[in-house]
């Protein structure tokens, strides 16, 4: 277990990484993200305003964080494959002064990740959010990836060694 301070803005929030087998409650649950691999290579997406990052994003009404995660890797990466649950984020908003009862977000969230073993690479098409895609030698994330850090690094290992 991984904890680190980013800033968000003008945010500083809270980040604990959890590996774990249980979902923690559905209704805090702000957003799903995963470590996709094929043939040993790392997917990443260009999103838009955003830059290099994992597939992933919100989920939407009636949809599972597995099923979600699913979609946003294909609009995203337009990828498909078998998926493993991780763990997740705490996002803990207890020592942000900005964070108000207004926020679209919980004073303390949770951001699932899981593992995608990348069954089948569709052409990539562009339609979402994301520019293109790449599959890099993970060892090269912090070439592609701008707000890098050791609590990624952490989820990142962790998928690494699981199967």
């Amino acid at each position: 277990m991984t904890t680190t301070y980013v800033n968000w803005g003008e945010a500083k929030v809270k980040l604990t990484w959890k590996p774990n087998d249980e979902y923690p409650q559905q209704n805090l649950i702000t957003s799903v993200h995963g470590i996709c691999f094929y043939k040993n290579m790392l997917l990443l997406v260009n999103l838009n305003h955003r830059g290099w990052d994992f597939p992933g994003g919100h989920i939407e009404t009636n949809e599972t964080p597995v099923e979600c995660f699913k979609r946003e890797v294909m609009e995203e990466g337009y990828v498909e494959g078998e998926c493993l649950f991780l763990g997740y984020i705490v996002v803990d908003h207890n020592e942000n002064p900005n964070w108000n009862e207004d926020s679209p977000y919980p004073k303390v969230g949770y951001q699932l990740f899981y593992r995608m073993d990348v069954e089948k690479v569709h052409s990539f098409v562009g339609e979402f959010e994301a520019s293109e895609r790449l599959f890099i030698d993970p060892i090269e994330i912090c070439d592609y990836y701008h707000d890098w850090h050791e609590l990624y690094q952490e989820i990142l290992d962790y998928a690494s060694t699981i199967e």
